[in-house]
Parts: structure tokens; sequence; C-alpha cells
């Protein structure tokens, strides 16, 4: 019984045209023309189906293995990598890490389908949902996206902590910083190291969290000035010239949210292949991984010209960046701080003061812009205790009776009957 023959839509075309030259319907020279080959082709593929009938139009090499195939040494070796140490790694991150580790050069779409046909897993990207595209700023420097991100970093090797992530909107240029947790001192941290390699942008696009957005009532001098009311890194970032764009929603800032989710794929794995468990081994190996990074990543801006400010000569970054909260200067010139008591030593006419904490963890009292001289006051009189009171019967007061002769008792309005009166009237008519 002969074999099947499974011939490709060309194929088949082929072998129609060849038989009509072979049986004298049309000429070698007009097949050429309607196959696309050349007469010497044409002559042989006549031949061939003369001799071996329609298999003849099948070409030799069908079935046969590439000379450009993957040894199958070179694909267990890249298999066995991709269920130990890239485990968990997608097609494409997996190709870069073996090349650029194991020296196996495999492209992606291989490993993709290497992967499917052993059953290996791996985390796939959820549909984007549809969005508005917006272009991009034109200068580097013009707007920088900020954000942080509070996530497993170190895969259980320590706790839980905050990646500090910048993002230039023109170029994609990312700057990033871990610490233990997002609030105000993180975020002016991190934006005085940016401001220190990069220089002030022009502005800070950046969500609503209430570190960034003041939650309190606006002040006589934000309603005169029509806008919302200033968080402490808000007032800084004021003082500095860098304008704040709150966004309405987390797509909003697209660019720094996707940062994120490439960091927490990338980042991590890079992070694990080098056992990294601590805060510091974490921001000492961004220092050499962001450049990289970047020259992979960044686009050219449309235009060159860097608008980022260089910082004024003599601007004191600790100063403004600062939080800056007013106490009440008492009577005995005390001032108290976050549950501890402080005794300004400075003899000033001031009936409030201003307690600045700076982001190196030193902690300023200071009037008009002068710092004064105080120390903590450790040791405090303690209020005596009282005895609780008894709550026996024998101490509580009796309740007062009120005796049937007093005053109001014995009053009655004009042409009313005496109490006395009444209670004979009635036990009359009874």
């Amino acid at each position: 019984m002969e074999d099947i023959l499974t011939m490709s839509q060309k194929e088949l075309k082929r072998l129609h045209i060849i038989r009509k030259a072979i049986d004298k319907r049309i000429k070698q020279r007009e097949a050429a023309e309607v196959l696309e080959l050349s007469q010497r082709q044409i002559r042989r593929l006549v031949k061939r189906v003369r001799e071996e009938s329609d298999k003849g139009i099948i070409h030799r090499l069908r079935g046969a293995k590439s000379h450009r195939a993957i040894a199958e040494t070179i694909k267990s070796k890249a298999l066995a990598l991709c269920r130990g140490i890239y485990a968990g790694f997608n097609p494409t991150f997996a190709s870069e890490k073996l090349f650029e580790r194991n020296k196996v050069k495999i492209s992606r779409e291989t490993l993709r389908q290497w992967f499917i046909a052993e059953g290996i897993l791996y985390e796939k990207r959820k549909a984007r949902p549809h969005r508005r595209w917006r272009p991009r700023k034109a200068h580097c420097g013009e707007m920088v996206q900020m954000d942080g991100s509070h996530h497993d970093w170190f895969e259980g090797r320590r706790e839980f902590c905050v990646l500090m992530g910048y993002i230039d909107d023109a170029s994609s240029r990312v700057y990033a910083h871990f610490y233990e947790y997002e609030g105000t001192m993180p975020a002016m941290s991190s934006f005085k190291l940016y401001a220190l390699k990069y220089g002030l942008p022009q502005s800070v696009y950046l969500d609503r969290h209430s570190t960034y957005k003041g939650s309190k009532k606006p002040t006589i001098e934000d309603e005169l000035l029509n806008r919302e009311s200033l968080s402490q890194f808000g007032k800084a970032l004021e003082e500095l010239g860098v304008h704040l764009i709150h966004a309405q929603s987390a797509p909003a800032k697209g660019r720094v949210e996707r940062l994120f989710k490439t960091f927490q794929d990338r980042l991590i794995k890079e992070m694990r292949l080098r056992s990294l468990k601590s805060i510091a081994e974490g921001n000492e190996f961004l220092s050499h991984y962001l450049p990289i990074f970047n020259k992979r990543f960044n686009v050219a801006p449309l235009e060159d010209e860097d608008l980022h400010r260089p910082l004024p000569k003599g601007i004191e970054l600790d100063k403004i960046l600062s939080v800056k909260t007013p106490h009440a200067l008492r009577n005995d010139f005390t001032v108290a701080h976050e549950g501890k008591l402080y005794q300004v030593e400075d003899n000033i006419r001031a009936k409030e003061v201003t307690v600045e904490e700076r982001i190196n963890g030193s902690l300023l009292i200071t009037y008009k812009g002068r710092a004064l001289r105080y120390k903590q006051i450790t040791i405090r009189p303690k209020k005596a205790e009282q005895e609780p009171k008894s709550l026996k019967t024998a101490d509580r007061k009796e309740s007062y009776i009120i005796p049937q002769d007093h005053p109001w008792k014995r009053f009655r309005l004009p042409g009313s009957y005496p109490i006395k009166a009444k209670e004979e009237m009635l036990t009359g008519v009874l």
C-alpha cells in the first residue's frame, strides 16, 4: 500500500502546472512564467514527476534535520537551567540570562516552544486594557514620574520593603532606591539623591497618596492662591520650584507602573542570582544595575536640550527637604513633640516655634529660620496615682425623700382645691 502524500497548496499548484506541461497542453516556457521559476528548474521538475510520479514534486529535504538545529546536549542543558536557577523566568528573560551567564545562545521563540512542549510554567503578563495614547514630553527633565512600590523584593530573604522609583517621561531614564517604608522621609531622601545626580526636574508626576498630597483643609494662603493643601513633600518641592502634578488614577502614570512590573520580573531575579538579602546590598547592586538597564531600555528624546536645573549654589537641600511642624512655646520655654519634651535654652519672645526633622535623623528647633539651642528633658515627674473610689453601698449617698409638708406640695393655684379636699370629693363620688 502506497504512503499517503501530504502536499502544501504551493506544491499542489506546481504539480497541476507541471502535469499540463507534461501533457503538452502548455509550453514549459509558459509554465516557468506562471510558477515564477527558471526553465531549467521546470525541466528538472518535469523529469522528476515522470520518474517518481506525484511525489517527485516534493522537495528532497522535507523531513531532514536542519543544519542549524540545536544539539540535544545544549537543549538538555538549557532546559535544566530553566527548571533550576531560572525557574519562573519568561522566555525572553531566560534567553538573555542563558547567553549572559552560561554562553548558550537560544532565541526566545525557540525557548517558548520548548517551554510549551516540556510543560514549563512561567508568569505571563495580563492583557493591558485599552487606553488613549499620550505622547511623551519632548525634553529630558520636563516631567519625571515618581512612585513607590511595596513588594517582596527579596523573596522572603528579608521583610517587605519599598522601592522608590523615578522615570523620565521623555527618555525613560530610571532611578531607584530601596527604603523600609513609603513615607515623607523616604520620598524626600530619594528626591535628594535624584536631584544630586541629575538636577531639579521641571515637574513631578505622582499619585494622590497622603505623602504627596495634603489631606488637611486648605489654609487661608492656599485659598487665596486657589490651590489644594500641600503635604510636607509638596511644600518642599514648591520651595525648590518643582511643579507637582497629581494623577487621577494609577494607569495615568503608566510608565512608572510598567517600570515596577518590569523590576518585579527582572530585578527580583537578578538579586536572586546574587543572593542579596538586605536593603544596603540592594542599593549597592542598583548603583551598578541601573546604568546597564538605562543603556539598554532608554529612548532618545525628541529634543536634545536637557531641562534639568542644576542645584543653586549655597542651597541647603537638607533644610528644605525636612518635615517642619509648628509647636507652641510654653511659658517655661518647653516644646512638646512626638511624646517628648524639649527645653529651649535661648531667651526669645515667641509663642510658636518650628521643629524640623532632617533626612539624616537630626532634629532642629527654629524660630524665623534661626536654629535655637535646646536639650531634651528625659526625667519628668509622674502624677501620683489616686486610689479608685469605693463602689460599696455604704459609701453611696442615700436618695433624698421629699417630706409631705414641703412648701411646693402645699402650693396650689388660685381656684384649685387642696389635695385633701380633692381626695374627699373623689371618695364621696365613688
